[in-house]
């Protein structure tokens, strides 16, 4: 299997579009996932979720202000350019 360049964008369920980014990882694809739309809600199920992206080495990033003191931020043309080097956009 190749190796693939993935970009999850957590828009509508942060904690699935965690799930589906440390899932992604298996298969050792290259996965990069932004936060958008709100801040991530501090609940327990997060923070296992939180826990295995860490394990699977993915550093998320944020489109969030809010979120800005704990992630990076990415503007516009930043979240543009992880688009068009991405293979494949999945938003959650």
């Amino acid at each position: 299997m190749d190796i693939r360049k993935i970009l999850v964008l957590a828009r509508r369920d942060h904690k699935e579009a965690m799930r589906v980014a440390s899932g992604l990882t298996v298969y050792d694809h290259e996965v990069q996932l932004v936060f958008m739309t709100g801040p991530v809600e501090e609940t327990a199920a997060n923070a296992e979720q939180v826990e295995l992206l860490e394990l699977s080495g993915i550093e998320p990033m944020t489109t969030v202000r809010e979120m800005a003191d704990q992630l990076p931020l990415l503007g516009v043309a930043d979240l543009a350019a992880a688009v068009r080097v991405a293979e494949h956009v999945i938003s959650i």
